[in-house]
């Protein structure tokens, strides 16, 4: 009996270790066309502006025209996957009260595109790109803000991964979004996060993706294959007890919103090895902001994907000519195709997310003056995990280091594994070889318990 226990194991951790890639990866990667993203970029920039406060009622010009045009292309994504999306607005209202980038009293009004997983329809990975853009003033409404790539790049790519994934069918579900009013204090953010609260959605992550087209940096470095990705290292509304644990326990860089930007570089390694990302270990740029942070805001897990180089002749520019150095941000200045790269990144951390079990909770930690560390989860009641896998690396490394798969089991001991030497984390393995993001232990194991 014991034998064949081993031999089962066994063959679990074979098919575990081969099951490494999913060729329906590869297949969404080839899906992404850059000609549509192209095309999607112009279409934005051509709006002229799409200031937060600029014309709502013309069909050519301005930020009512450009949401239109976007709820009009998801609802045309919808209808080629038999009604697979439901595309509607979310909005809120600012008045002048609201900030000192509020000019008038408006409606923030999001574009929202929901596809719902098979299996938990309220389980959510969100990519969002930013429908708004500014000039040198971001008062001035009137005056043209093309921003071909800050944002419409994040806009098409959202609205490409919409076109490519809704030919699939994932257990969890996905949002495309575009967002309003981040320029002025992102309002849309805010409120699409207050509105996923109210609403009790589960959100395993969001990609926000602000700018990811330009390869040709300010200071003259030009480079298409690397990208950065922006995370906070622990949840802005934790609590004091657990803030105060941490001193004792460690986890300094192990919060939710860090351990999605992990699972992202790990996949595009898996799956580009020609991509470059770069972990930033910042919740964004030094003193700027961007979409992903009101959902930090809130305890859910938020990245930000952008590009490396920034030019900022480009970026909150008007357009003009100045001692033979052109500023403004039109098309012309996007790389169409580093913008498909990182729209492919996107597509298939989303599918991956999308694909893979639900993450183990209530993960717990022991081993206190032990030769062995211990760990302890809550199973999922989802017949499609084939087991855990754990996860270690040194207390300096950005990245997890080792792994062990431990089978369909709730806990387990690592044999000659200090517990002060590293860092921990379990997650959950689906049949189809598609992991959850790492969980970091919540807390220490009070009790004993025995080796499985």
């Amino acid at each position: 009996m014991k034998k064949n226990v081993f031999l089962l194991i066994f063959i679990i951790s074979s098919f575990v270790c081969k099951a490494q890639t999913d060729a329906r990866i590869y297949e969404i990667i080839d899906k992404v066309s850059e000609e549509q993203i192209k095309n999607d970029i112009i279409k934005l920039a051509n709006f002229g502006t799409r200031n937060t406060f600029s014309d709502t009622i013309s069909n050519k010009r301005g930020i009512g025209a450009a949401r239109r045009w976007i709820k009009n292309e998801f609802d045309v994504i919808s209808k080629n996957c038999n009604t697979c999306l439901e595309v509607f607005y979310q909005k809120d209202f600012v008045t002048t009260n609201d900030g000192e980038r509020v000019p008038k009293d408006t409606w923030i009004v999001n574009v929202v595109a929901i596809q719902r997983g098979t299996k938990y329809p309220n389980r959510f990975i969100i990519m969002s790109g930013d429908i708004d853009s500014r000039n040198s003033d971001t008062m001035d409404y009137t005056g043209d803000a093309p921003g071909a790539n800050d944002n419409a790049s994040g806009m098409a790519g959202t609205i490409e991964a919409a076109r490519v994934l809704s030919q699939y069918q994932f257990e969890s579900s996905i949002i495309y979004v575009g967002l309003s009013g981040e320029e002025q204090g992102l309002f849309g953010g805010k409120g699409l996060a207050e509105f996923a609260k109210k609403n009790n959605w589960e959100i395993i992550g969001v990609l926000n993706n602000d700018m990811i087209g330009n390869i040709e940096g300010v200071n003259g470095v030009i480079d298409n294959r690397s990208f950065r990705i922006f995370s906070e290292p622990t949840p802005a509304n934790e609590s004091e007890r657990t803030r105060n644990l941490r001193r004792f326990y460690g986890g300094e860089v192990d919060g939710n919103s860090r351990q999605l930007a992990r699972y992202v570089e790990k996949i595009t390694k898996t799956y580009m090895p020609e991509m470059n990302p770069m972990l930033i270990y910042r919740l964004d740029r030094f003193g700027r902001g961007g979409h992903h942070r009101p959902f930090n805001d809130l305890g859910f897990a938020g990245i930000r994907i952008m590009e490396t180089n920034e030019n900022y002749n480009r970026q909150h520019q008007n357009l003009r000519t100045e001692n033979g150095i052109k500023y403004g941000d039109v098309f012309e200045g996007v790389n169409f195709g580093y913008a498909k790269k990182l729209t492919a990144v996107n597509a298939i951390n989303l599918a991956s997310l999308a694909w893979a079990p639900p993450a183990p909770t209530n993960v717990l930690i022991g081993g206190i003056v032990e030769p062995n560390v211990k760990l302890r989860w809550k199973k999922s009641d989802d017949s499609s995990i084939i087991g855990y896998k754990i996860y270690w690396r040194n207390t300096t490394a950005p990245q997890w280091e080792f792994s062990r798969f431990v089978g369909n089991v709730d806990n387990f001991e690592l044999d000659g594994i200090v517990i002060d030497n590293y860092f921990f984390g379990v997650a959950a393995i689906g049949k189809n070889g598609h992991e959850s993001v790492v969980v970091f232990p919540e807390d220490i194991i009070r009790d004993t318990f025995r080796k499985r």
